[in-house]
């Protein structure tokens, strides 16, 4: 099948709100290229060096978003949509640099577009204790290293953002043995996969994209990890209760959520959300209140934030 991409330049602040009118066209960024994302994914200087300063010269600072779509009837109709949307976004004032704005369209096969990506994604510590490793990348394993093998392909979440690392942090810090997990979003897996690793006694996936349920089930088989992804809204696929939920997702989303979500959480069980640009976070922490959620703990790394809500 051949594919179009489509490449959105915007700012980091800007990348949140991008993000949401894709999800809100049922399309998410299957590469998101940002220099703050490899800046703050490392860590102290001397433990770790595995970032090609010759890569990082090389971009752009424009954060460019990418997403793909197959070239078939529907295609010009989303690209006029998609256009549209970003009209109106540059003359809306969101208080914050949006920056260009600008639509790239191409097109790709299915070989081309799964070489180029390849290129711009290695392996990078997440957490404390995690290490993500692209299925063609080698990685001499360190003591206490969890390694987490990943292909994305074309789903959304490759796990070099912000808002996946504070998840993983809160997952390593919350996520203990026997526990029972949900993951919504699941995207390529990558929040299951860690909560799996930690000792959960079942994960369940899920994510309204079929396609990256497809790229989830395949990456928990090539780790190892027995989370089951379904596809479909959380409400209507899920009837379980979890010890911890977790929603890397989008601010609006989180608030929409907050409260349905709080009677599948058990009695002391933990809510984790993130995906929550800075200047959004009184709004999410208001609805989490508001829904009965206590003891909240808030994370922020660069501009975004993270939270912890427990459940009495």
């Amino acid at each position: 099948m051949d594919w179009t991409s489509i490449t959105i330049r915007t700012t980091t602040e800007g990348s949140e709100i991008v993000s949401g009118m894709l999800m809100s066209l049922g399309l998410a960024a299957s590469e998101i290229e940002d220099k703050t994302d490899i800046q703050r994914a490392q860590r102290p200087e001397g433990k770790w060096d595995m970032i090609d300063e010759s890569v990082f010269a090389r971009m752009e600072d424009d954060v460019k978003m990418t997403v793909y779509i197959p070239s078939d009837e529907r295609r010009d109709g989303t690209l006029r949509e998609i256009e549209s949307r970003l009209n109106d976004m540059k003359a809306e004032d969101f208080g914050i640099d949006m920056g260009k704005l600008t639509m790239e369209v191409g097109g790709v096969d299915d070989q081309d577009w799964a070489e180029n990506w390849k290129k711009s994604y290695t392996a990078f510590p997440l957490g404390e204790h995690f290490v993500v490793k692209p299925t063609w990348c080698p990685w001499e394993a360190r003591e206490g290293d969890k390694i987490i093998e990943m292909d994305p392909g074309m789903a959304f979440g490759t796990g070099t953002h912000e808002t996946t690392a504070m998840c993983v942090g809160l997952v390593e810090e919350i996520v203990k043995p026997g526990m029972d997990v949900i993951d919504i979003g699941t995207g390529s897996g990558i929040l299951a996969i860690a909560a799996s690793m930690m000792g959960a006694k079942s994960v369940i996936a899920t994510d309204l994209d079929p396609l990256a349920v497809k790229v989830a089930k395949e990456n928990f088989e090539r780790n190892g990890v027995t989370a089951e992804a379904r596809c479909g809204d959380l409400l209507e696929v899920v009837h379980e209760t979890a010890d911890v939920i977790i929603a890397n997702i989008i601010a609006d989303v989180i608030c929409m959520l907050a409260a349905p979500v709080k009677p599948l959480v058990r009695p002391g069980g933990t809510f984790i959300c993130s995906g929550i640009a800075a200047e959004r976070k009184d709004e999410v922490v208001s609805a989490l209140n508001q829904a009965g959620y206590v003891s909240l703990d808030v994370r922020e790394k660069g501009p975004w934030c993270a939270v912890a809500a427990r459940v009495d």
